[in-house]
């Protein structure tokens, strides 16, 4: 079955268990859950409010060379989703109008926009210091489109931030697709060829680990540990730093949890391990994440939900950083990911 058909086909199935995640109806779960916003509440917040903005996060669209099992943004190749030059130059203005000193750049495959070199570049000349790509390795390797990659990630010293789910084969492959763990490595040794991942290297590489199952990532630190011995044995291979994050139950993860009949115990290990320390730290407070259509989310997952900010300040071409700096930030059952045990973020844990 081709994939489009397959998407479609779980689409239904998909929205319909999104709208029980956001809006808790009758008898889903034994016990009821605790909204998260009755979570905020009891620390003594009316709502949860951003602070200075930092970041902005851009999705230059959903195409991509894999099909992730636990994607949050249902990417693949036949995703059409593209962001174009015109709404990548209202990015421009904004990003030299408002004070974010970090460009990070999503997907799919970010690199798979036809003007992601030339947006990078421009970006450069707007001032943006801290750059970084969310690469999935493979695209390194995927054809010699993109194989000069790591020369021009360093010629912008931009940050790597990559996805591995393990340092075995069968639990990559598993997650990404067969023959990912074999190009991962490759790519991994041409960023490390040059420079990217060395100790005293400013050329920043990090990797990212979602757990591969219905259950919250181990201790950061020790992951990172493991991580970095096994890489570095196996394959003469390092990295800087390892972000544990939790798969937030939308889109393909949602689908496994209720396909494995796993969506309600993991609700309850997400609620049962809130942390309140880790709600000082979410990254819907420091960023504004931007569609491939320029339309304005408090986070990535808020995108994949479809709720845009609270603002009149809703789309790109007419950003208004006063107006979204008075909004309230959208939350819902699924933000109990960004915040359960050691809490998660695109930076991985937060307290």
């Amino acid at each position: 079955m081709a994939i489009s058909q397959s998407m479609q086909k779980q689409g239904k199935a998909l929205a319909d268990a999104q709208n029980q995640l956001t809006h808790l109806s009758n008898g889903i779960f034994k016990t009821e859950l605790p909204t998260f916003r009755t979570q905020i509440k009891s620390l003594g917040l009316e709502s949860l409010r951003p602070k200075k903005l930092e970041i902005l996060q851009i999705n230059l669209g959903y195409m991509c060379n894999q099909i992730c099992a636990h994607c949050h943004v249902d990417a693949g190749p036949d995703r059409k989703e593209i962001m174009t030059k015109e709404t990548m130059k209202a990015c421009l203005e904004v990003i030299e109008k408002s004070r974010a000193h970090t460009l990070d750049l999503t997907g799919g495959a970010p690199e798979m926009n036809p003007n992601f070199r030339w947006f990078v570049e421009e970006a450069s000349k707007a001032g943006i210091k801290d750059f970084i790509v969310r690469s999935n390795l493979t695209i390194i390797m995927a054809n010699k489109t993109y194989q000069d990659l790591p020369e021009f990630f360093k010629k912008f010293n931009i940050h790597i931030v990559s996805s591995m789910p393990h340092w075995t084969r069968g639990k990559t492959d598993t997650q990404r697709g067969d023959g990912v763990f074999d190009k991962s490595i490759a790519a991994l040794k041409k960023l490390n060829a040059v420079g990217y991942g060395q100790p005293d290297s400013s050329l920043r590489l990090d990797l990212v680990y979602n757990p591969s199952g219905a259950f919250l990532p181990g201790n950061q630190k020790a992951l990172e540990r493991d991580f970095k011995q096994a890489l570095l044995t196996d394959f003469s291979i390092e990295f800087h730093n390892l972000f544990a994050i939790t798969n937030l139950p939308i889109s393909r993860f949602l689908d496994y949890l209720i396909a494995s009949g796993n969506y309600e115990d993991y609700m309850y290990n997400l609620v049962e391990a809130f942390n309140p320390k880790a709600i000082e730290n979410v990254m819907c407070t420091n960023t504004i994440s931007v569609s491939w259509d320029g339309y304005l989310y408090d986070c990535d997952f808020n995108q994949m939900l479809h709720l845009k900010v609270a603002s009149s300040s809703n789309h790109i071409s007419h950003f208004n950083l006063n107006a979204l700096q008075n909004r309230e930030i959208i939350v819902s059952q699924h933000c109990y990911g960004c915040t359960a045990g050691a809490g998660s973020s695109c930076q991985g844990t937060l307290a």
